[in-house]
């Protein structure tokens, strides 16, 4: 059993972040562009390039957008080259923080994540200070109702590492990263199909925050979100109500 309310947590912050990647979608297209250029343009044999090519469609990014942004990374468009950075740090409360970017201007691109560190009550760490405390793999949850017993038989047979159920009665499926679009999809053909899931930076150990607290990390979080280089905020941070 897991506890917290992680049902609630993460369908809040899978609806902040919906928001805010339907009012924009150069992050997603950033994504797939970068995960064309790694592993080539066709999304059967790219594991990457199909879950960012999903997110697109989740929010009715355009086809033509998607296939621009792919043929960006494969070299048959101009595009503009794009580094990968992590900074790491702590949010209120000591909580633990990684930033994951897509950058064309390391030096813009550190100033504005330190500033929002800064000025929202959380501080810039440096490399491998918590990303120890982070796991990275695919996670799904289901919905509370849904039959455990038949779910835990399914993703086993999946490869599916680990299964979860949280004192909410939602239930979580743990993968191994490179595993999770293949237990997705066999599970999905199984019958069961996840409220949400993607490959992730899962906190090891939850640091929960109320009242004031809790709207303060929610601040620092919305602004970390929002710059332009950043692509995922991962936190140890829950937000109870």
């Amino acid at each position: 059993m897991a506890g917290h309310s992680k049902w609630a947590n993460i369908q809040h912050r899978k609806g902040r972040q919906d928001e805010k990647r339907s009012a924009s979608f150069s992050k997603i297209a950033k994504e797939i562009t970068v995960a064309a250029k790694m592993g080539g343009g066709d999304p059967s044999f790219n594991p990457r390039l199909r879950l960012a090519i999903d997110k697109g469609k989740g929010v009715n990014m355009p086809k033509d957008k998607i296939d621009n942004a792919i043929k960006k990374g494969t070299g048959e468009l101009e595009g503009v080259e794009y580094v990968e950075i992590r900074y790491e740090g702590y949010g209120i409360g000591g909580a633990a923080v990684i930033v994951d970017c897509l950058t064309d201007n390391k030096t813009r691109t550190v100033a504005d994540v330190r500033h929002a560190f800064n000025k929202y009550g959380g501080n810039l760490g440096t490399d491998g200070c918590v990303a120890f405390q982070f796991r990275h793999c695919g996670q799904m949850l289901f919905a509370p109702g849904t039959d455990e017993a038949a779910l835990m038989d399914a993703a086993i047979e999946a490869g599916a590492d680990d299964v979860l159920t949280n004192d909410d009665g939602s239930v979580e499926v743990i993968t191994a990263a490179s595993d999770y679009m293949a237990v997705r999809d066999a599970l999905a053909a199984a019958g069961f199909k996840a409220e949400f899931g993607d490959v992730t930076m899962k906190a090891e150990n939850e640091t929960p925050l109320t009242g004031d607290e809790a709207l303060r990390m929610q601040k620092l979080i919305d602004v970390l979100e929002s710059l332009d280089d950043v692509q995922e905020v991962y936190t140890s941070v829950v937000l109870d109500d």
